[in-house]
């Protein structure tokens, strides 16, 4: 017989409500005005480790598009002259499914005008602290440069080493250098996550900054390094909680960025996606110095209920049906 209960139980959904009737109030003390924005597009990210869900509809002859976050719409609010915004969206994406994924799931996101990297950053960890209850949070993390991350624990510089060294480290075997081949960030994701991640402790933020440019298509150079991105990311031990950065404010450099991804799709045998020129007129027209982030709901909640399993802090995890 088939299943038809809920994945977790309404204490976890009491818990869940109290995370985000936190953020609210975190954010209403802070001046932010929530927005909604349209989940359905007929345009998608061009990001070569993120796939959208497509959607077949009467009312276009061109697939439509789930979008796998409300960026570019919020984007596109702010240069129409909104002020501080934030977001709480269920997102989608297509072939994540595990511990720490599902195609569905929520993103808190918001942008502050005028912010630099170190506000946004500061800004991420009052946001985390204030979500699960823990002032302290906030006060005790450690901060690191990309670059000095790898340097510092796998003796290497991401920017200048070469690809088999990069092998090398993560002790790849032969299918699996076949498999990456020459694609640095491939090679830079996955020493990050089986090297580096795993020294980070459990019971604090720590937040990497700075990472490559190549690795960054949607944030602004760093000011004094032209080779790094204004791009951060949160995490609790192993565990990602927030990606953000300052935003890109150039049109034509995000237009050749997203061609970049276009390009490296190809390469990849992944579908090219068509582009959102909506969000590249509005980086052209009036779009404002800003800094925003992306904060995932259910890792919030697993950190605050001490499980490694998504599916404990969800009602429905992802279900097939076998009809």
């Amino acid at each position: 017989m088939t299943n038809w209960r809920p994945s977790s139980g309404p204490d976890a959904a009491m818990r869940r409500a109290a995370i985000l009737r936190r953020l609210r109030e975190y954010f209403d003390s802070t001046a932010l005005l929530e927005v909604d924005t349209p989940a359905l597009s007929p345009a998608a990210v061009s990001d070569v480790h993120i796939e959208s869900l497509e959607v077949k509809s009467n009312l276009s002859s061109k697939p439509l598009y789930l979008h796998t976050s409300p960026e570019f719409c919020m984007k596109r609010l702010l240069a129409a002259g909104y002020p501080d915004i934030y977001s709480i969206a269920r997102v989608f994406r297509d072939g994540e499914v595990g511990r720490h994924h599902q195609p569905e799931f929520t993103i808190v996101e918001w942008y502050r005008l005028g912010f630099e990297l170190l506000d946004i950053i500061n800004d991420a960890l009052q946001a985390i602290a204030v979500a699960l209850n823990n002032p302290q949070l906030a006060n005790d993390v450690v901060i690191v440069n990309y670059r000095d991350a790898f340097l510092d624990i796998c003796e290497l510089d991401p920017g200048n080493s070469s690809i088999e060294a990069l092998a090398d480290v993560a002790e790849a075997d032969d299918p699996l250098r076949a498999t990456l081949g020459n694609e640095r960030s491939d090679w830079l994701d996955l020493i990050l996550t089986m090297k580096i991640l795993p020294t980070f402790a459990a019971n604090k933020l720590t937040v990497i900054q700075h990472y490559p440019i190549a690795q960054a298509a949607l944030a602004r150079e760093c000011p004094g390094d032209a080779s790094v991105a204004d791009r951060f990311e949160v995490f609790m031990g192993t565990m990602e909680l927030a990606n953000g950065y300052v935003e890109l404010s150039d049109g034509e450099i995000q237009t050749d960025r997203i061609a970049a991804d276009q390009a490296n799709r190809e390469n990849r045998g992944l579908q090219r996606r068509p582009i959102d020129d909506k969000l590249i007129t509005a980086l052209n027209s009036a779009f404002p110095a800003c800094a925003g982030v992306a904060m995932g709901l259910e890792r919030l909640q697993m950190v605050q209920d001490n499980t490694d399993d998504i599916s404990d802090v969800i009602t429905f995890a992802f279900e097939v049906s076998n009809d």
